[in-house]
């Protein structure tokens, strides 16, 4: 089993890159989808989540209102560490668990595991992977596609990228790198690349042993 931490800052288009990694028969692990997860309601994480924020932040029937809540944490670092400190743990102990799944499955030696994660290396899940593929975007992109995508004002999408570990640190990690500014088929074209550099790695890896 091969396991591929993929990360890249907001708006970096990152979701992009998982889908078609998972068209060409990887197993995908998101993230995100893990966050909503651990949140819904009856569980700890949204119960402490309203401990320490109020109801204020959950709709009317129940579920975390996801915009308020990141609109709060956004405006306040303190607030952002907070709710960090509830939800991260969760996150990883979710996936790690999927990860067991998987390497359960008949056919895990044969496939590719991708970690989907904007946070990868700020909670640590780096340190479980083979490798790390970061996606890179320019920042004004960034804030171009969070005011098309989420409806954000510019001042709003340039707090939500402030707010991340910056790009350049991110990079210091990657073992291989997908630069998105281009056309979705430049992307695919470089992702392409990647899966057959890495087979063809672990083909010489094989004859060596």
């Amino acid at each position: 089993m091969l396991v591929i931490g993929l990360t890249g800052n907001i708006g970096s288009g990152k979701s992009t890159v998982s889908r078609y990694l998972e068209s060409l028969g990887s197993v995908v692990i998101d993230a995100d989808q893990v966050a909503r997860e651990i949140v819904q309601p009856g569980t700890p994480a949204l119960a402490e989540i309203v401990k320490v924020f109020g109801p204020g932040v959950l709709n009317s029937d129940g579920t975390l209102d996801r915009k308020k809540t990141s609109s709060i944490v956004f405006t306040d670092p303190d607030a952002l560490a907070k709710l960090n400190a509830i939800t991260h743990p969760r996150i990883v102990e979710a996936i790690e668990s999927e990860k067991i799944k998987f390497n359960n499955l008949p056919d895990s030696r044969d496939r590719l595991l991708v970690i989907d994660a904007p946070l990868l290396i700020e909670v640590g899940l780096h340190k479980s992977v083979d490798e790390i593929w970061v996606v890179k975007v320019d920042a004004q992109k960034q804030v171009e596609r969070l005011i098309e995508r989420d409806g954000l004002s510019d001042e709003e999408a340039r707090k939500r990228v402030a707010a991340q570990m910056p790009q350049v640190e991110k990079l210091k990690y990657a073992r291989r790198v997908i630069d998105n500014n281009g056309s979705p088929e430049e992307t695919k074209r470089q992702i392409d690349q990647h899966l057959a550099d890495l087979k063809n790695e672990h083909v010489q890896e094989a004859d060596q042993i």
